[in-house]
């Protein structure tokens, strides 16, 4: 079984990053509602030009779209940034 990081890493590679930062800051959380349900909080810099032309709102969509199944359940907060490889 391969860890949550893991898994939104995996799932986000069809978004062909050049650059992808993943950062799991469940344990800042301990207590929170939803950490308590097992939902953890990360943050995701991902770096792609598929983004290009896009507006914010857009790449985000882009982004919840291969992970929305695993929301609310192993993921209870996201924090995105999502740039092209000029912006980064």
């Amino acid at each position: 079984m391969i860890s949550i990081t893991e898994e939104i890493r995996l799932r986000l590679a069809v978004l062909e990053p050049e650059n992808i930062d993943i950062f799991d800051d469940s344990s800042a959380h301990a207590g929170h509602a939803g950490a308590a349900n097992g939902g953890g909080h990360f943050e995701v810099t991902i770096v792609s030009p598929v983004f290009a032309g896009k507006k914010s709102l857009q790449r985000h969509r882009m982004v919840y779209q291969y992970l929305a199944d695993l929301i609310p359940t192993q993921i209870h907060a996201l924090s995105i940034r999502a740039l092209t490889p000029d912006e980064f």
